[in-house]
C-alpha cells in the first residue's frame, strides 16, 4: 500500500506542476510583468488540503518562469511560491477553520509581494521612481494587489468548495494516506 500511495502523491504533484505552469504561460499576458493576475497562484492553496501538492507547485512555478523569466525570477520568484505553499500546508494542518483559510491564502500574497516585487525591481529594472526604494514599494504593491485578488476570488473558493465535493474530499484522502 505505501508503495501505491507514494506513487499517487508523485502523480498529483506532477498533475499539479504541468497544472501551474500550462495555466501561467497559457495567460501569459496577465501572468507576467509589474501588474500580474496569475491565475495558476490559485493552485497555492492545494497544500492546505495535499502538502505533496508542494512539490508540484514549486516545479510548475520553474516551468512557468523559464518561458520568459530571468535567472533571479527562475529562482527567487519559485521560492517565494515554494515558501508560501509550504505556509499554507501548515495552515492546514491546524484545521479547516476561516481564520486559517484566510491565512493560508494570505501567504502567497506575503511571499509574492516581498520577493518578486524585489525582483521585478532589482532583476527587471522596473524602476518607476527614481527611489529604488519607492519602485520596489510600488511593484511589491502591485504583486500584492494581483495576488490577493486570484487568491481571494478563486484561491478561498477553492478552499472553501473542494471539501463539500465528496470524490475530492475522498481523493485528498487517499493521496494524505499513509
Amino acid at each position: 500500500m505505501q508503495k501505491k500511495s507514494t506513487s499517487l502523491r508523485i502523480a498529483t504533484a506532477a498533475i499539479v506542476a504541468a497544472a501551474y505552469a500550462a495555466l501561467t504561460i497559457v495567460l501569459a499576458p496577465i501572468s507576467y510583468g509589474a501588474i500580474q493576475f496569475r491565475v495558476s497562484e490559485a493552485l497555492t492553496v492545494l497544500p492546505f488540503f495535499m502538502p505533496c501538492t508542494i512539490w508540484g507547485l514549486w516545479v510548475g512555478c520553474i516551468l512557468a518562469n523559464l518561458y520568459t523569466g530571468t535567472v533571479a525570477d527562475i529562482v527567487f520568484g519559485s521560492l517565494a511560491t515554494l515558501l508560501a505553499a509550504l505556509c499554507t500546508a501548515w495552515f492546514g494542518k491546524r484545521g479547516n477553520t476561516v481564520k486559517n483559510r484566510v491565512l493560508g491564502c494570505l501567504m502567497p500574497v506575503l511571499f509574492n509581494a516581498v520577493i518578486v516585487g524585489a525582483v521585478l525591481t532589482w532583476g527587471y529594472k522596473f524602476q518607476e521612481f527614481s527611489d529604488p526604494i519607492k519602485s520596489y514599494g510600488f511593484n511589491a504593491l502591485t504583486v500584492g494587489l494581483g495576488e490577493l485578488g486570484v487568491l481571494f476570488l478563486i484561491g478561498y473558493t477553492l478552499l472553501r468548495q473542494l471539501p463539500k465535493i465528496k470524490s475530492l474530499r475522498e481523493f485528498i484522502d487517499r493521496v494524505n494516506q499513509k
